[in-house]
């Protein structure tokens, strides 16, 4: 064995099949000298026991897009690096039971065209041609991927290792790091073999990646499950099939029963996702070993008798099969279920690659997003569904984490419904007046760990969870959400709105900072307003309100789950040595939206302010002699103020504003009413309308662009862009839609052909219309062209409206 080295440009720490797929990608794109340290064999962690299913499915975008490189980088992957691999494209049958299972897989057909992939619907004697032995009688229909199959996760780990070294990259196995440190703008790895310095880390360590970034002071959010499969001898009438088709059965789930049956040569391989499930690793008397490589938890056969009967009855062939071996390994979850990839939030030169829950079919996406997070510094797709900075410091307690790793396994295959709220790892943190809110009915929802209402309702209202399983716009809520825009709309609402991520800038220097990273002009004293930052690229990084209180001295407000993501943008491009500070200081303050044409005079009642003082302004004012901040902005779309209070006074100043707006008609409203009331506006929400997969002028946020600036940040890109002419274009529509509304990518048609997709879809209760956002073909982004958007499979008609508001066009109810 060669020795180690004693610098690389970058150390991955993690032997897997997402690890060695990092080292390839970085290789591939020119960085070969980088160092994988693996403390055992390649694949000793949760990769060696892995089945090696590499479906393309998900009802996510960006994850969808990652399965979907790595489906085609396996095809050719063996030929590529000359090393055999057996990579069987079986393609799968994913069973329906309800029409709302369908619905769903019917919107996923749909993101899967506009991906290059030609997914189907089944109907259940489609999916009998195609798996004969199958029992179809309570089925709805099923999708059919071409693309699914398994793959051999050694050998995929080994061709990705084998690339990178034929590339120059090295692989040390039988090598631990054993800690880190930073020295200078170097990270120091430690291993038995020496110390090796490096510009830049990857933890990539899979079950282990929790104790790895406590050597960076980072707890990675995260716990781990025993997943089991079972292994089946031969089936004589599947083997005699087989043998006669020249292929195997497609790989089957039942994603209402939560199993996956594949072919296993002439036996099967039968994995469920129990209910009942066990956590590892989570107590005292049950710590994490120093070392598991090659090892499994014992067999616990009694947590998947109901899975084998149901699937028995599925596929009656699997019940003539003796068990021939049962695997039972660790699996991390992180509390959404997604990995985590991409910077290590707060740590410089540090990025995550771990906590794979499909870590075998996401390997060889994850390398491309890795390499292209640590070569240039963004990505090509917009990630933020698996950014390790989507979660801050509340989620590394470890009983929210196991709790809600938990539920995501035990409803792995669940459908995430628009007004479903998951159940575990609830009330992480409180409004100061949650109780208040509660006490009025609301319905809560976790941003960033806060609980925000999302509606509030009256006696005698179902608020089941089974009432919330549809896609469907109505339900118990609607006539509530209705009510809470009306009151919004002719009298005024309150809605408690704590998390908002706020950063103060302040000293010599900070305006002309600030103005070098936005596209647009900075705020005068007094003033608010909109400011957008864009990558180098000229693509939406995100959105800031910017409050300037005196010349070099504002606040920064964004979303709550911004948090991290936007601070850390900020501090990467502070100047060298700054007289000006910046600080998060969100956990001090909260904030209420009072809107509403009757908003002014409730505020009469309660303070001395100036409430002539137009849109875009602030104050400082005394409520109950209590200091808050007057801002006089509305996301609602109507005459209004944002009250931003410390924490320890928002009670105080909340129940005096409610006192005295009950004779004004006030009532609270929640999110999902504020959702509506934007979405009239055309305001963009982040991370929907707002993301890296748009340009700035793509956004059809021109008017935002100050080009007489001598430059800020993207200014070049957008120049280009100009000149060369915007591909596609933000557009507002009204949908003649059916009984749902359109979710996000939900695919546009015109001609017979795909022009564009939805970034948001809701109902406008003040204009009674179905309304969505979206990007459409630049050519085609003319007010009154008639388009086609596909929501759950059906196409409905849509228009394209006048750039502008749909509800209060000239903004006079914003304005009076």
């Amino acid at each position: 064995m060669s020795a180690l080295p004693s610098h690389a440009r970058v150390v991955i720490i993690g032997g897997g099949a997402v690890g060695a797929s990092a080292l390839y990608h970085l290789a591939k794109a020119g960085w070969t000298d980088c160092v994988l340290l693996e403390k055992n064999e390649l694949t000793a962690g949760s990769t060696w026991h892995a089945a090696g299913n590499v479906p393309t499915f998900s009802s996510s975008w960006s994850i969808m897009n990652m399965q979907r490189y790595s489906a085609a980088l396996y095809r050719e992957l063996g030929a590529l690096v000359d090393y055999p691999m057996n990579y069987h494209v079986t393609g799968s049958i994913r069973l329906g039971h309800s029409k709302e299972r369908l619905q769903e897989f019917k919107r996923v057909v749909g993101m899967g065209r506009y991906q290059g992939m030609d997914l189907d619907i089944l109907s259940p004697d489609e999916m009998r041609g195609k798996y004969p032995f199958l029992e179809t009688h309570d089925l709805t229909g099923a999708l059919y991927d071409p693309y699914d199959g398994d793959i051999d996760p050694a050998q995929l780990t080994q061709a990705l290792a084998k690339g990178a070294r034929d590339m120059g990259a090295k692989i040390f196995r039988f090598c631990p790091a054993t800690g880190a440190r930073r020295e200078g703008e170097e990270w120091v790895i430690s291993t038995p073999q020496g110390e090796i310095r490096c510009e830049k880390v990857v933890n990539a360590a899979g079950y282990y990646a929790r104790e790895v970034g406590k050597w960076f002071g980072r707890d990675v959010p995260m716990m781990v499950m025993s997943h089991q499969y079972m292994l089946f001898e031969e089936i004589p009438e599947l083997a005699a099939w087989s043998k006669e088709a020249g292929h195997k059965l497609p790989l089957l789930r039942d994603v209402d029963s939560s199993y996956y049956l594949r072919q296993e040569k002439t036996g099967m391989n039968l994995g469920p996702y129990e209910r009942n499930c066990k956590a590892h690793w989570t107590a005292p008397d049950d710590p994490m070993p120093d070392d598991f490589s090659f090892q499994l938890f014992p067999d616990d056969l009694d947590r998947l008798e109901w899975y084998l009967n149901d699937a028995v009855e599925r596929v009656p062939i699997l019940g003539t099969a003796g068990l021939s071996r049962m695997i039972n390994g660790p699996i991390p979850y992180a509390p959404d279920g997604n990995p985590l990839l991409g910077p290590m939030p707060g740590v410089p030169n540090a990025y995550e690659a771990c906590v794979f829950t499909f870590g075998i079919c996401q390997a060889g996406g994850a390398g491309k997003v890795l390499a292209e997070w640590v070569t240039e510094g963004e990505t090509e797709w917009d990630m933020w569904s698996c950014d390790p900075r989507r979660y801050t410091s509340f989620a590394a307690d470890k009983d929210y984490c196991v709790a809600k790793g938990m539920e995501v396994y035990g409803h792995e295959y669940a459908m995430h419904f628009p007004k479903h709220a998951w159940p575990a790892g609830r009330n992480q943190k409180l409004s100061p007046i949650h109780d208040r809110i509660a006490a009025l009915g609301a319905q809560f929802k976790p941003y960033n760990g806060w609980e925000r209402a999302s509606w509030y309702v009256q006696d005698g209202d179902d608020t089941s969870e089974a009432a919330t399983q549809t896609w469907n716009r109505e339900g118990p809520w609607r006539p509530r959400i209705e009510a809470e825009c009306r009151a919004v709309t002719e009298a005024a609402g309150i809605l408690d709105l704590p998390g908002f991520s706020r950063f103060r800038v302040k000293g010599e220097g900070a305006t002309a900072w600030l103005s070098s990273l936005i596209t647009g002009r900075v705020s005068k004293p007094g003033r608010i307003g909109l400011a957008y930052f864009s990558d180098d690229k000229g693509r939406i990084v995100t959105e800031m309100s910017v409050m300037m209180l005196a010349e070099d001295f504002f606040f920064l407000i964004t979303a709550a789950t911004a948090q991290w993501h936007d601070f850390e943008w900020l501090q990467k491009h502070l100047p060298e040595n700054p007289v000006f500070t910046l600080e998060d200081v969100t956990e001090n303050f909260s904030c209420q939206i009072l809107s509403g044409p009757n908003s002014r005079a409730i505020l009469a009642d309660v303070c001395k302010a100036d409430l002539t003082m137009p849109w875009l302004t602030h104050q400082p004012v005394e409520i109950a002699g209590r200091w808050c901040q007057l801002v006089r902005v509305s996301f609602a779309g109507e005459l209004g103020w944002e009250i931003h209070t410390k924490v320890d006074d928002t009670a105080v100043i909340f129940d005096t504003v409610w006192a005295a707006g009950q004779k004004h008609g006030l009532k609270p409203f929640g999110m999902e009413a504020l959702d509506s009331l934007r979405i009239e506006k055309g305001y963009r929400a982040w991370k929907g309308d707002l993301s890296t997969d748009y340009t700035i002028l793509q956004g059809g946020l021109e008017r935002f662009v100050d080009w007489t600036k001598p430059a800020f940040k993207g200014k070049a890109a957008l120049e280009r862009e100009k000149q060369q002419g915007v591909t596609k274009r933000f557009v507002l529509l009204t949908v003649e839609a059916g009984d749902c509304d359109a979710p996000y990518m939900s695919t546009l048609w015109h001609g017979g052909r795909v022009v564009g997709e939805t970034t948001s879809g809701n109902w406008g209760y003040r204009t009674g219309r179905s309304i969505a956002l979206g990007m459409l073909r630049a050519d085609l982004a003319q007010a009154g062209t008639e388009i086609e958007v596909e929501i759950y499979g059906e196409r409905f008609k849509a228009t394209v409206e006048p750039d502008g508001p749909l509800f209060d066009p000239n903004n006079e109810r914003l304005r009076a």
